[in-house]
């Protein structure tokens, strides 16, 4: 079975930090770049950070350049995002996407699979 399965969402507090985790089965993960997106209420889903599937090319958004880091342990076919120094307008909920090829991109139609998503709440 095909599929991605996110964890670690949560309440935070401005400044704080959180792990996100995705746990990938199935096709969802043999040789796949992985991504991470975000969706704000009201807004569209917008690119996080992504990575190659052996983890030597790794893109960020702006917003999150210097704050929040992607890896992956292909041992166990999971990605993760650490998030530190969180901040108000990080709250949204949080999808992991793999695309069936090595390569990351920032474009959610190139995304094969994705996550049910995980809430992700900053407080002022």
């Amino acid at each position: 079975q095909d599929q991605l399965v996110e964890s670690g969402g949560g309440l935070v507090q401005t400044g704080g930090s959180l792990r996100l985790s995705c746990s990938a089965s199935g096709r969802a993960f043999g040789a796949s770049a992985m991504g991470w997106f975000r969706q704000a209420p009201g807004k569209e889903r917008e690119f996080v950070a992504a990575l190659s599937w052996r983890g030597g090319t790794l893109t960020y958004a702006d917003s999150v350049k210097g704050r929040f880091t992607i890896s992956r342990d292909n041992a166990k076919n999971t990605v993760y995002l650490q998030m530190n120094s969180l901040k108000p307008e990080d709250t949204a909920v949080y999808y992991c996407a793999a695309r069936t090829t090595v390569l990351p991109s920032s474009r959610k139609a190139d995304y094969d699979y994705w996550g049910q998503g995980t809430q992700v709440t900053v407080s002022s």
